[in-house]
């Protein structure tokens, strides 16, 4: 089969066997894969990554792994199968007869031993064929498509913020009616701005490209166009937000996002890029900010936004390229402007 591997900060294509399936796993077809920005960040040296890329898809079932009678209820259940899957591969799916603390604890995507599906041990969906657990496995329902399913991963993330702030400085139920500013314009941004507004939230999304805040206009979603150089709270007159998120992907935007958060309010940092961000603590410790990490998320809640409409992403796909154009690609996912670039096996 055909992959695209990092080697030496580069993305390279090369012919490879097909993996092999362990007993409760599945071989999955890739049918579209999407490039996020943590893969261009791995090819700038992130997380000293190797092997094959990719983490966003949507497949088809090929095989299961197992024998006997295992394989056959498997296959009966998966095969042919439409599917998009969760990255972080844990203690059980690795066979570990031992939990780790974090999995007996119910924190299975911070698994003690995980793998992380094109990020960390596990090659990755910039492939045609890739296997995973099959607990790991989601089917998808015939109504969402594959140009919106290739989105379920970058979109649970973005709906995992709604779990994580469910209650703040008193503040009860969810983020319902509470004023959210968003810090970046790009793939992850966009998706966040969606699944806020979806929960009912007042969203202000801060970019510096009109095409992209045009894109998210409306939809309870109000926009500011940041001019270069200009800070969010100076182009709001000083304002500031009970909660903030940063998808910039920058230091600086970190930064600003601590800037822009009001006193005993929450900063949710969505950003991973390579290298350090320089941040001024005292407004951190002075304003008393709750800063709160986030990752994963659900994907119960992403498929069901997808199926029902309410949010859409398929206006964010700039463009589809062969996995055989994966390297230029790639250089199409960094021009300025692009969101989201996909790549069909």
């Amino acid at each position: 089969m055909l992959a695209a591997q990092v080697h030496n900060r580069r993305l390279i294509l090369l012919e490879r066997p097909q993996p092999r399936v362990r007993p409760g796993w599945a071989l999955v077809r890739v049918r579209l894969a999407g490039i996020c920005n943590t893969d261009l960040e791995i090819l700038h040296g992130y997380h000293n990554s190797y092997g094959t890329l990719g983490h966003e898809f949507v497949g088809e079932v090929a095989a299961c792994g197992g024998r006997g009678a295992e394989r056959s209820r498997a296959e009966r259940q998966w095969l042919s199968r439409r599917v998009v899957g969760e990255i972080n591969i844990t203690c059980s799916a690795l066979g570990m007869r031992r939990r780790c603390d974090f999995c007996r604890r119910g924190l299975i995507r911070h698994c003690a031993r995980r793998r992380v599906l094109g990020i960390a041990g596990h090659d990755g969906a910039f492939a045609e064929y890739l296997t995973l657990p099959i607990e790991n496995l989601h089917a998808l329902p015939a109504g969402i498509p594959d140009d919106c399913a290739v989105f379920t991963e970058p979109l649970a993330a973005a709906c995992r913020i709604v779990e994580q702030v469910a209650v703040t400085a008193g503040r009860p139920a969810a983020v319902r009616g509470v004023r959210v500013a968003v810090l970046g314009d790009g793939k992850l941004g966009q998706l966040i701005v969606r699944a806020l507004a979806a929960s009912g939230a007042r969203v202000t999304l801060f970019g510096r490209h009109r095409n992209k805040l045009e894109l998210a206009a409306g939809r309870r979603i109000a926009t500011v166009l940041l001019e270069r150089r200009a800070s969010p709270k100076s182009a709001v007159r000083g304002a500031q937000f009970p909660f903030v998120v940063d998808a910039t992907g920058s230091g600086a935007g970190l930064q600003q996002a601590v800037e822009l958060t009001e006193p005993c309010g929450t900063l949710v940092v969505k950003s991973t890029f390579h290298g350090a961000a320089r941040v001024e603590s005292w407004p951190v410790v002075v304003n008393e900010l709750t800063v709160v990490g986030s990752r994963c998320g659900p994907f119960e809640r992403a498929l069901a936004l997808l199926r029902s409409g309410r949010v859409d992403p398929r206006p964010l796909i700039s463009r589809v390229f062969p996995l055989a154009a994966a390297p230029r690609a790639i250089r199409e996912a960094r021009a300025p402007g692009v969101l989201k670039v996909l790549l069909k096996p």
